[in-house]
C-alpha cells in the first residue's frame, strides 16, 4: 500500500444548485438555473490521499460557497451564459489558490422558457418543458504553476437527450457481409436517436473566450442538427447515421469559426417492422406501417469532426 502512487486525482463539490435572477428596472426579469460541479487538482493535493494531510485541502463546502459568492458578485452577463460562468469560476479558483493547478467546472442547465400571452413574453413568468439538456464545462489550467499569471481555458459545450425521429429518408445498405450477417439491406427505414452533441473552444485569453456568442452557437448547433437530420439532401442520398453525423458536424464548423471540433454520439434506437406474415399481412420494406421499438441492444455511432487545420481565436 505504501509503495502505491497517485496516478491522477481531483476532488470538489458536485450538484451545487444555484439560481440567479436578474431584475431590470422596467420590471423585465431573467432567470438562470444551474447544476454546478467544481473539481480541483494539483500535485500538492497528493499528500491528502497518501498521508492524510489536509493542510492544503480547500474544503468542498468552500467550493460550494464560492459558486454562490460569484453568482451574486459577478455582473449579470457573466452569470447568465453558462460558458462564461463556468470559465469565471474555474479561473477564480486557479488564481486564488497557488497550489491549485487545474480547476474543472461543469454547468448543466434545463432552461426555463418565458411564458407568452397574445404573442408577448411575460415579464416574470416561465415554464419548463421536457427537452434536451444544455451543459458546459471549463478547464482553467496554469501554464507555469504555481504562478497564476498565465493559464489556458478550455471550454466544452453541448447538449444531450435531444430525441429525434423520422419515418423515411434513412437507409443502411451495401455493408460488409459474411457468415455472421443476418441483417438485410434497408433502403428506407424509420430512424430515431437521442443526440449528444459537444463542441470545443480553447483560448489563452479569458476575455477573448468570454466574448464568443455562446448562446448563438448553442442555438445554431441545435438548428443544424435538426435541419441536417430532417432536410439536408446529402443525408437522403447517403442516409446512414454515420453520414448524417458528419453532415451535422460539418455544418456547425462551417457556421462557427470559434469552434475547434464537434463530437456526436448517436445511439441508433431501432424500430423494426413487426412480422405479420403469419396473419397473411405484408408489413416489410415498402409495406411497413407497424413497427416494434427495440430499446436494447442499440447501435451507437460516434465521431469527432474537426477542420484540417484547427481555427483559433
Amino acid at each position: 500500500m505504501e509503495n502505491s502512487i497517485v496516478k491522477s486525482q481531483a476532488y470538489g463539490k458536485d450538484r451545487v444548485r444555484v439560481v440567479r435572477v436578474v431584475r431590470h428596472q422596467d420590471g423585465w426579469q431573467e432567470i438562470a438555473d444551474y447544476w454546478v460541479c467544481c473539481l480541483l487538482s494539483g500535485e500538492q493535493f497528493e499528500t491528502s490521499y497518501t498521508k492524510g494531510d489536509n493542510k492544503l485541502v480547500v474544503a468542498t463546502d468552500s467550493q460550494k460557497n464560492t459558486v454562490y459568492y460569484l453568482a451574486k458578485t459577478l455582473p449579470a452577463e457573466k452569470v447568465m451564459v453558462p460558458e462564461v460562468f463556468a470559465s469565471e469560476v474555474a479561473s477564480f479558483m486557479v488564481k486564488k489558490y497557488a497550489h491549485v493547478t487545474t480547476c474543472h467546472v461543469k454547468v448543466t442547465t434545463k432552461p426555463w422558457e418565458r411564458m407568452k400571452f397574445d404573442n408577448k413574453g411575460h415579464a416574470h413568468s416561465f415554464y419548463r418543458e421536457g427537452k434536451e439538456t444544455r451543459w458546459t464545462e471549463a478547464y482553467a489550467t496554469k501554464t507555469n504553476p504555481p504562478s497564476a499569471e498565465q493559464f489556458t481555458v478550455k471550454v466544452n459545450s453541448g447538449f444531450y437527450d435531444l430525441e429525434v425521429l423520422k419515418t423515411t429518408n434513412s437507409s443502411f445498405v451495401n455493408f460488409w457481409r459474411d457468415e455472421l450477417t443476418t441483417l438485410p439491406d434497408m433502403p428506407d427505414r424509420l430512424l430515431s436517436t437521442k443526440v449528444l452533441c459537444q463542441w470545443t473552444f480553447v483560448s489563452t485569453d479569458l476575455d477573448t473566450l468570454q466574448q464568443q456568442p455562446f448562446d448563438a452557437i448553442f442555438a445554431g448547433a441545435k438548428r443544424n442538427t435538426l435541419d441536417a437530420f430532417a432536410n439536408d439532401p446529402r443525408a437522403w442520398v447517403h442516409a446512414s447515421v454515420q453520414s448524417t453525423l458528419y453532415i451535422m458536424a460539418d455544418r456547425i464548423l462551417n457556421d462557427f469559426a470559434a469552434v475547434d471540433d464537434v463530437y456526436y454520439a448517436l445511439p441508433n434506437i431501432h424500430y423494426f417492422p413487426f412480422d405479420l406474415s403469419k396473419f397473411g399481412l405484408k408489413n416489410t420494406q415498402t409495406d411497413a406501417e407497424v413497427y416494434m421499438p427495440i430499446a436494447d441492444p442499440s447501435g451507437l455511432i460516434t465521431a469527432t469532426i474537426s477542420r484540417p487545420s484547427k481555427g483559433k481565436f
